[in-house]
């Protein structure tokens, strides 16, 4: 059975700094690119960013870019997330995923159940 199971999220101030795990278990991703979304109530889940099979390629959303990086580590089948400058826009929660090539939210495969980041002004 495929899990996703994210940690690292929390309470921050405003310009701050977390940085989000996702251990991934039931099978290997090796091969498959991995991600980041986030959702605020009442809205859709968005996509954040995504790192490449092999790590070599990264892509990231307009809203992120520049503040965010994301990273993976094949042989502990993880991937990261670290989040500097932080904004209260960033507040929502965030969920591991392993996206098809689209990257889009309905192409998502598998998801984590999700963790929570606050960001306070």
């Amino acid at each position: 059975q495929v899990q996703l199971v994210e940690s690292g999220g929390g309470l921050v101030q405003a310009g701050g700094s977390l940085r989000l795990s996702c251990a991934a278990s039931g099978r290997t991703f090796s091969s498959d690119a991995m991600g980041w979304f986030r959702q605020v109530p009442g809205q859709e889940r968005e996509f954040v960013a995504a790192v490449s099979w092999s790590g070599d390629s990264t892509y990231y959303a307009d809203s992120v870019q520049g503040r965010f990086t994301i990273s993976r580590d094949n042989a502990n089948n993880a991937v990261y997330l670290q989040m500097n400058s932080l904004k209260p826009e960033d507040t929502a929660v965030y969920y591991c995923a392993i996206p098809n090539a689209s990257l889009s939210r309905a192409g998502v495969k598998y998801w984590g159940q999700g963790t929570q980041v606050t960001v306070s002004s």
